[in-house]
């Protein structure tokens, strides 16, 4: 990896001000201080300093955020701010993505990475991983919607869903309920309510694959993956 990308991503800012940190002499290699940006060097021997610190370079993070509503899974947005936007610096700077959507008023589990590999399998329709959503939803919900949901409900555009697993906490004029889906059509948690003339007022994603939301999260709140998380989640991928 050329020398002032890899101080670049190891947050020693711009690559502008790499050049300069450069330029001053504040860089060495193996010992030796070095000027020139293009030199390649390999990210993972540790022989990178800067004022003599060794540099700490890794190519992946992997963080858990609890999305608050309002806030948009994406990287840019025109009108709405979006997960990456609550993010500082040190974390920008990989260029993360969230793996994966919530819709805008949606709350819950959101994976925020740049490995991309990892989200493409976690993602992959062929893959059926789970996802738990928890929601409160108008109107009394009964033993006679699980059944329907386990064998599959139509959409309005005519897509019959995959059998999804119901859990009713509580039924009434709002009722509240956890779902289980291994896909994940647009706004689907809402429209399959919909096909059985019910409402969703709130919805929150709880887990996905073998990843569970933090309680310790308060909404917009994030931190990175645990070890065993992310060995979970990596064992996830190769199955």
């Amino acid at each position: 990896m050329r020398l002032d990308k890899l101080l670049a991503n190891s947050g020693y800012g711009s690559r502008k001000e790499v050049k300069a940190l450069l330029k001053q002499g504040a860089v060495s290699v193996a010992g030796e201080t070095v000027r020139d940006p293009a030199l390649h060097v390999d990210p993972e021997s540790g022989d990178v300093s800067v004022f003599g610190e060794p540099v700490d370079y890794r190519e992946f993070i992997y963080l858990l955020m609890n999305k608050p509503p309002g806030v948009v899974s994406a990287t840019e947005d025109n009108r709405d701010r979006t997960v990456i936007d609550l993010l500082p610096y040190e974390y920008r700077r990989f260029e993360p993505f969230p793996a994966g959507r919530l819709d805008k008023d949606t709350e819950g589990l959101l994976l925020i990475t740049n490995d991309g590999k990892l989200a493409h399998a976690l993602l992959s329709p062929k893959r059926h991983v789970e996802k738990t959503y928890f929601a409160r939803v108008r109107g009394e919900v009964t033993a006679r919607d699980g059944e329907a949901f386990a064998a599959g409900v139509g959409l309005d555009d005519g897509y019959v869903t995959k059998p999804a697993k119901l859990d009713i906490l509580s039924a009434g004029e709002i009722s509240k309920i956890e779902l289980t889906i291994t896909e994940g059509k647009f706004h689907q948690v809402k429209r399959m309510f919909e096909a059985r003339g019910k409402e969703v007022v709130y919805l929150k994603r709880l887990s996905m694959g073998p990843l569970v939301l933090d309680p310790a999260l308060s909404p917009g709140d994030y931190r990175e993956l645990t070890e065993q998380e992310l060995a979970s989640l990596k064992q996830h991928q190769k199955g």
